[in-house]
């Protein structure tokens, strides 16, 4: 089921921060919004932002992002609701756990970990329902295992 990848790893706190910065701001270009950029703003949120409540404003801050860069949140493409808040249950169960105190040095074990890889909801979720529309619009229960708590 894992399929193998190399993340690209932070060099230092301040790449995440502005990261999660210029997610906020909608000042990201396109193409720096990666699957290592998406945990390490996640990660950032949680950690470093408790103004922002993850849980109820994740969706409508990558809604917004995307549309800042031209992308559209549609049936096909866009922000994914299902992947989304299961990775935010994998980051805050990864912080639950990791003995890393800096930030890049966090994000990046988080990276390296299992939670951290491009495939890890496949593993309480089906492809059929996780890559489904209902999923991509709205939060779905996995049907294989559930998410960590």
């Amino acid at each position: 089921m894992t399929t193998e990848y190399s993340p690209r790893l932070f060099e230092r706190d301040d790449e995440i921060r502005t990261l999660g910065e210029g997610l906020l701001a909608c000042a990201l270009p396109r193409e720096a919004w990666t699957h290592e950029a998406h945990l390490g703003a996640c990660l950032w949120l949680l950690t470093e932002r408790p103004d922002v409540d993850v849980d109820t404003e994740i969706g409508d801050i990558i809604r917004r992002f995307n549309e800042s860069v031209g992308g559209v949140n549609d049936d096909q493409g866009g922000y994914h609701d299902s992947i989304t808040r299961a990775y935010v249950a994998g980051v805050r169960l990864f912080l639950s756990a990791t003995a890393e105190t800096g930030l890049a040095a966090r994000v990046n074990a988080l990276l390296r970990s299992d939670m951290g890889g491009r495939d890890w909801p496949l593993r309480f979720y089906s492809r059929e329902l996780l890559f489904s529309v209902p999923a991509r619009r709205g939060f779905l229960e996995p049907d294989l295992a559930p998410l960590p708590s």
